[in-house]
């Protein structure tokens, strides 16, 4: 059950400023589960937009921490890392449901869990809380396409 610091998650994800959505992983048991942090500040760059007068962190971004937090697991699961030929994709999202707002101030875990993997995709079991409290919970599946070279 290894925990990762931000400089370790930074090495098992593309993703950086502003769209990098783990701070860090409290836990990973790879080919089961992981359990990722995000520490919401009230300086994201998207709370000017969402909302003005009440920030609310976008349900969009919180189903994003479930990819990153899924795609550090998949890495981790197949001792690879993200490389400049490859990009880690969502290929669905099901029963997405959101619970509570998430705002400013919040320190958003997000728990996911490998479900099934067969020929590339993964499915896996998300569940994002704060406080103990479900804020969002979504199946997703997700995908490592090699790209063309550039």
């Amino acid at each position: 059950m290894a925990e990762m610091d931000v400089h370790a998650v930074l090495a098992h994800l593309p993703q950086r400023y502003p769209l990098l959505m783990i701070d860090r992983v409290l836990a990973c048991e790879p080919g089961r589960r992981i359990r990722a942090l995000k520490n919401v500040s009230v300086n994201e760059p998207y709370f000017p937009g969402h909302f003005p007068h009440r920030p609310v962190m976008p349900g969009v971004l919180i189903l994003e921490a479930m990819a990153q937090a899924a795609g550090i697991l998949v890495f981790r699961t197949l001792g690879t890392r993200p490389g400049t030929d490859a990009v880690y994709y969502y290929a669905g999202i099901d029963n997405a449901r959101f619970k509570r707002p998430v705002l400013p101030g919040d320190r958003l875990e997000v728990e996911v869990e490998i479900l099934a993997s067969k020929r590339g995709v993964w499915k896996f079991a998300c569940r994002a809380t704060v406080d103990g409290s479900t804020a969002a919970e979504a199946e997703i599946l997700c995908t490592v396409r090699q790209t063309e070279p550039a």
